[in-house]
């Protein structure tokens, strides 16, 4: 079992540094060689497993907005949701560690900071004046993919097709992300 698989199966806050060391065989002084925290396995995780960078994603967005179809938007919808399925089973234990580590705090935050700065042309559009409302909609936007997704499927609490639900979202979110002057 690798520690990303102790914090699938176990969750973020059962996992011990010393169930990390012996999982991996090595000593506690070992792993503090290496690392400073489990907080820094779970960023170290994140950072080499997921599929792709979420601010890869927020990159293909700003090229899709460029497009103006909401046919693209949508299709960018159901790749973001693909991408959440591909890396679901540890995004809780990344939320747990958000819970528990003050410190986390800070670098989620910065996560989430990077994805609108992820889409220059997008935030050009909306003007220097606007840049914050801009980089608030790209945030909404996440907060409501992310909630989605897991009420979908990590809870199972919502019972669409991700294509429905794909359709519906980029009928709110793509009038949602045009500049005002841009939009109907």
């Amino acid at each position: 079992m690798t520690s990303r698989e102790l914090f699938v199966s176990h969750g973020y806050a059962a996992v011990t540094i010393d169930d990390i060391a012996s999982e991996v065989g090595c000593s506690r002084a070992t792993f503090y060689l290496h690392f400073s925290s489990k907080m820094d396995v779970l960023q170290k995780i994140g950072a080499e497993t997921m599929e792709k960078r979420p601010t890869e994603i927020y990159a293909d967005l700003d090229r899709t907005l460029e497009s103006g179809l909401q046919a693209d938007f949508t299709a960018w919808v159901g790749q973001s949701l693909a991408w959440f399925e591909a890396n679901k089973d540890i995004l809780p234990a990344w939320d747990e560690a958000l819970t528990l580590e003050p410190e986390f705090k800070a670098i989620a935050k910065q996560a989430i900071y990077d994805l609108p700065m992820a889409m220059p042309s997008y935030l050009k559009r909306w003007g220097a004046d606007r840049q914050d409302e801009a980089r608030l909609r790209v945030e909404l936007l996440v907060s409501q993919l992310e909630r989605f997704f897991t009420r979908w499927a990590v809870q199972g609490t919502i019972e669409y097709s991700g294509d429905a639900a794909a359709a519906v979202l980029g009928d709110i979110w793509f009038a949602a992300l045009q500049p005002p002057t841009a939009r109907h």
